[in-house]
């Protein structure tokens, strides 16, 4: 009976103060439906009463649906690529149901219950999350290396504290990125849904609090917080359209480029009796408009496009129009019916669940399975086994039990197990139809009071009078018995009705997990180290036939390639990838902000006769030591000045760049180097840059060739005739953090020689020869027959997925030293 009498002050009955205390929508990401009532009452004691048909918005599941699995395939497969906007449209959809909580609130008591609402919030999303972070930082420190483990479990500590994602967003993280990718990252998403959801109920009890009690019952209240939510709206979006060119990682990840979204299904939730009005024809036009935008943006929209400003406008306003859309008319929305089956139902249910797993089974399944179709299918069979347990055994008991459900006042007890609402109504019924099924003339009713049989007296001493209520000769419920509690019964129903479900969670699992394991073995047969598949290289011993550095670290790299187990790495590969640049001597000469000193840039003997330059980006800074080494080996014949900028390419076009620090610092950085190379001509002029295809500011994309072009037409001058040197990068390698573990191989950290590298020294081939230059290939000391490993000897080569260490670059010296010979340029 409570259930049902909170359900009617929700959906318009307000009654007399201090007797119903209503529930409200309740939201998430993820499961459970969007109800307008539930589906049986408890009626006087020995009966049960049955309650209106339950009224779930189906559609409302089927949009979660539609965003969730847009996410999921995007991570999975990276198709479609415009997938990560199925972000965007469960920003709207929890802003419009957070706000019918607490319009709720305002409309039956002229307040925000606020510790009923954080109660109910703490019991639906915090137990699932919880659980998905300390099972991926265990496994992190099992599967991961120490650092990536370290890494993942300060990206646990953030979104425990639902900082997410300014702790992404402050370290520049790409959300893009295909590498580096942490297993916790979407966590972003769920911490700022999580900041409005702390913020805003203060923020609409600020909007009211001029407003008389009754006016913010009445339509005053809705006005009020629909006014506040389409101020957030505007002032977000201007905050996206300054930041997002500035700053596109923060500006992703910004809870104030963000909130607008948020604020966005706000508004429609204030704007509910108006929408109502629309003919039900228009409406059920506009939910299919909206589902259609929502599908041409998942497939229009490209990681490459500025975002959140403007793109995001598009998925925000088909969720926009699909949830005002289904606002009053008949809950299940058959018409609808893209969203209304019931597998997109079941999957709305799941979704919240879905969310918290899959990137983490993604990333891990990265690490210990080879690349494939199969390692796909077993993917999302782990994905499934673990939503399933978790919505059962996790999600759905903790969300429904009792606990904290008397946050309002003890006196007036809230519902056992809440249920979602999705969005007041919009009209206020007579008094009658408030009455539930059962109603008894002359008997109060409030949330948690049953009727009482008559108790009889006990036979050993007298009863004292029973307090009766109006004309009703039935008790008031009797105290609780030394030991008992009100919630006894609750708690009870509750055990009764979830056991089942934990239990059958607990075989999902169980299951799910060996038929997991099962596919493995069917898939990979024994227990394998992943990895680039490869023949064993032929049994010649380069080294002993050529005598000399690059002989040797061919033979290195050969080895290197069938090795079973990982040597004794100096330094380790956990202390490169913790050092990254930091442990490169001419890291400031190519970062941004750093003034450019010619003096702190160069090595060698200042009364060098010859003089040369490393030109270009981070490729430029990686090889530096090993240029450094040459001046320093050179017995005073050559000095070398190393400069650049990391992620600021040396061509005559501007390209784009993801970190604001480059995008602002490249041009005038080009021009200083100009600057300095005439001021102290070169004699030999080496250049380097990254192996990658580019975008001009303007929006061109550009070539391999256009670049190759690019980068000539900048340098022209800058050294003799004839006197030019285009160094190529090493091509790709593995992503250190992912492919090293425990658990595999050195086999895991092979890489093959992707085709725009082959393409990018292809084209700078064909430019060098144009313009009488020279060109060096870095596949020789890098790779070994197309496979390019993580080692060589005992020297790490990478301590990312791009940059040599510096301990390897000083390897190659005396190599880069003979071809510079070969061409007579040393």
């Amino acid at each position: 009976m409570r259930i049902m009498l909170a359900h009617l002050a929700i959906v318009g009955f307000v009654p007399r103060p201090g007797h119903l205390r209503p529930q409200a929508c309740e939201q998430s990401r993820g499961s459970g439906s969007t109800r307008l009532s539930p589906a049986v009452d408890a009626g006087p004691r020995g009966t049960d009463v049955p309650a209106p048909a339950s009224h779930v918005r189906r559609d409302l599941q089927g949009l979660r649906a539609i965003a969730v699995i847009a996410v999921v395939s995007t991570h999975l497969t990276g198709w479609p690529r415009g997938g990560f906007v199925g972000v965007d449209v469960f920003f709207v959809l929890s802003g419009f149901l957070v706000t019918g909580i607490l319009l709720a609130d305002l409309q039956a008591e002229g307040t925000v219950r606020l510790g009923a609402f954080f109660a109910r919030r703490v019991k639906r999303l915090l137990p699932a999350a919880l659980v998905v972070l300390a099972v991926v930082v265990g496994a992190a420190f099992l599967v991961f290396s120490p650092v990536r483990a370290e890494s993942t479990l300060v990206d646990a500590v953030s979104a425990a504290g639902l900082l997410s994602n300014w702790h992404f967003g402050l370290e520049g993280r790409d959300y893009f990125a295909a590498t580096d990718v942490s297993p916790l990252q979407h966590f972003w998403s769920l911490s700022i849904e999580e900041q409005f959801s702390v913020a805003w109920p203060f923020l609409v009890l600020l909007a009211v609090a001029a407003l008389p009690v009754a006016v913010r019952r009445a339509r005053g209240g809705r006005v009020a917080v629909g006014l506040l939510a389409g101020a957030v709206v505007v002032a977000s979006g201007i905050v996206a359209v300054v930041q997002t060119p500035v700053d596109p990682s923060l500006s992703y990840f910004s809870t104030l480029t963000r909130a607008g979204e948020l604020a966005t299904g706000a508004m429609i939730a204030a704007a509910a009796p108006v929408l109502v009005r629309i003919p039900a024809a228009a409406r059920a036009l506009l939910a299919w408009v909206g589902l259609a935008v929502i599908i041409a943006a998942v497939f229009l929209i490209d990681p490459a496009d500025p975002f959140p400003a403007p793109a995001a406008a598009l998925p925000v306003l088909g969720a926009a129009l699909v949830i005002g859309g289904g606002i009053g008319g008949d809950p299940r929305h058959r018409h609808l019916f893209v969203l209304t089956n019931p597998l997109a139902v079941t999957i709305g249910d799941l979704s919240y669940s879905l969310y918290l797993w899959h990137l983490p089974v993604i990333v891990f399944a990265g690490v210990l399975l080879a690349p494939g179709p199969a390692a796909t299918g077993i993917t999302v069979l782990a994905m499934l086994v673990l939503t399933v347990a978790t919505y059962l055994g996790i999600e759905q008991p903790l969300h429904r039990s009792p606990w904290a459900a008397r946050t309002a006042h003890r006196r007036e007890p809230a519902p056992a197990e809440p249920e979602r609402v999705s969005e007041p109504a919009p009209r206020r019924a007579s008094s009658l139809a408030s009455r539930p099924a059962g109603y008894i003339p002359g008997q109060r009713y409030y949330p948690g009071s049953r009727p009482m049989a008559p108790v009889p007296p006990e036979p050993t001493k007298p009863v004292a009078p029973t307090p009766v209520v109006r004309h009703d000769a039935q008790r008031m419920p009797a105290p609780p018995a030394s030991g008992e509690t009100d919630d006894a019964p609750a708690w009870a129903a509750w055990r009764a009705r979830f056991a089942p479900r934990v239990a059958m969670a607990g075989a999902s699992l169980a299951i799910g997990t060996g038929a997991t394991a099962l596919a493995v073995m069917l898939a990979y047969g024994a227990p394998t180290l992943p990895g680039l598949p490869l023949a064993a290289p032929a049994a010649v011993d380069v080294a002993a036939e050529a005598g000399d550095a690059l002989g040797t670290l061919q033979g290195e790299l050969a080895a290197a390639t069938t090795a079973a187990s990982w040597p004794d790495l100096r330094p380790s590969l956990d202390e490169v990838q913790r050092a990254s640049s930091s442990a490169n001597r001419a890291r400031d000469c190519f970062t941004p902000g750093v003034a450019l000193e010619a003096a702190r840039c160069t090595w060698g003997s200042a009364d060098a006769p010859r003089h040369l330059y490393l030109v270009g980006d981070s490729s430029a800074m990686a090889y530096a030591p090993a240029f450094a080494k040459l001046a320093d080996d050179s017995g005073g014949a050559w000095r070398v000045t190393t400069v650049g900028m990391y992620g600021c390419r040396f061509t005559d076009v501007l390209l784009e760049s993801r970190d604001p620090s480059v995008m602002a610092a490249c041009g005038q950085r080009k021009v200083d180097v100009a600057s300095m190379i005439a001021a102290a001509p070169a004699d030999l002029l080496v250049v380097s840059n990254a192996f990658t295809l580019g975008r001009s500011v303007d929006g061109r994309d550009l070539g391999a060739g256009e670049l190759a072009s690019a980068i000539a037409s900048e340098i022209t001058g800058w050294a003799p005739a004839g006197r030019t040197v285009y160094l190529a990068p090493p091509p790709h390698g593995a992503d250190l953090g992912r492919c090293v573990s425990p658990l595999t191989g050195p086999s895991a950290c092979l890489a093959g020689v992707d085709d725009v590298w082959t393409q990018m020294e292809t084209a700078t081939e064909v430019q060098a020869a144009a313009t009488g230059d020279s060109a060096i290939s870095s596949l020789p000391f890098s790779c070994w027959q197309g496979a390019c490993p993580a080692f060589a000897g005992d020297t790490p080569v990478r301590y990312d997925d791009t940059h040599i260490t510096p301990a390897f670059a000083e390897r190659l010296t005396p190599i880069l030293r003979g071809e510079l010979a070969a061409r007579d340029l040393y």
